[in-house]
């Protein structure tokens, strides 16, 4: 039993990423997410241009100064348009999170991983973290954990290593 115990000791775990990486992969995932909400928004002003073209939605009419304008002063459009963006960007994080990195994370040789196993974390865990990350300010928490933790990966039980 002693044997056995020794050699799950001996077993390296992999290093816990630190602040920069970290910060390097937000910043990273941050100018992709700001491109696929500018893509997702493109697509939605391009279907308001069809509608207008085809005589069915009168701006001017209502008082709107352009398609931007709609989208954000409209009192059904402004709802669905936020919930549009808010589901891109969720996707996203719990799409990649679920695969381990996102495509920051990869650039900077970092993954997210469950706390216990070191495997894939769960839908419901990339749902905490993204949720508890306050836009990635609790990484702000990471220079000062001795486990070098951000408050996110407390919550949701996760780990982010460096992967080499």
């Amino acid at each position: 039993m002693a044997t056995s115990d020794s050699v799950k000791n001996s077993v390296k775990q992999p290093a816990t990423a630190g602040f920069f990486r970290r910060l390097g992969a937000w910043f990273y995932d941050a100018l992709i997410i700001i491109a696929l909400e500018l893509i997702a928004t493109g697509l939605i002003v391009a279907l308001l241009q069809a509608i207008d073209a085809m005589g069915m939605l009168h701006l001017d009419q209502y008082g709107y100064i352009d398609y931007s304008d709609f989208m954000v002063r409209q009192p059904i459009i402004r709802p669905l348009y936020t919930i549009y963006c808010a589901v891109i960007w969720i996707g996203f994080f719990v799409y990649f999170w679920k695969k381990g990195q996102t495509l920051g994370m990869r650039a900077w040789k970092i993954a997210v991983v469950d706390d216990k196993t070191g495997g894939p974390i769960t839908v419901t865990q990339a749902l905490i973290r993204l949720f508890t990350s306050a836009f990635g300010l609790s990484n702000l928490s990471v220079p000062i954990d001795p486990k070098k933790r951000a408050f996110h990966d407390i919550w949701a039980k996760t780990r982010v290593i460096k992967i080499d």
